[in-house]
């Protein structure tokens, strides 16, 4: 699926409920269902820096393309890394360091979090942005 399928997607799940109450409970779910991040990744340098709780990502290119891991101590805070998983694990460097994305707004997430919990997000999609540079850039050079 390309990223603005999985964009969609999301957009569509989360237009299935009008209470926040349920779309938090949405969040917490898709947290919930992440698979858990190596405690050998759980270091310093894969901390995000900004955001409130502690969020560890890690990326690595396979095949052309950019798995993401990753995982939170909140518990809010993880879903919202599972989303972000969900939309640009797996895509290549250069889909990832030309999309908008804008499913963050339509779903009224970014409305919804305290100022700190949007700055952290804005701080894991830039390092998600960050990684796809470096990457795209190694494979311009044949690194």
């Amino acid at each position: 699926m390309t990223i603005n399928e999985i964009q969609d997607q999301i957009i569509a799940d989360f237009n299935l409920f009008d209470d926040w109450m349920d779309k938090y409970a949405l969040l917490i779910d898709l947290g919930n269902s992440l698979e858990p991040l190596d405690e050998k990744h759980k270091i310093p340098q894969n901390i995000i820096e900004g955001c409130q709780s502690r969020v560890w990502l890690t990326a690595e290119l396979v095949d052309g393309k950019i798995i993401f891991k990753g995982e939170s101590d909140a518990i809010l805070v993880k879903g919202i890394v599972a989303l972000l998983l969900q939309v640009l694990s797996g895509q290549t460097p250069d889909d990832i360091v030309n999309t908008e994305l804008y499913f963050i707004e339509k779903i009224g997430l970014k409305e919804h979090l305290s100022p700190t919990r949007s700055n952290g997000l804005l701080a894991m999609v830039k390092q998600m942005k960050m990684y796809a540079l470096v990457f795209k850039a190694k494979f311009e050079k044949g690194i």
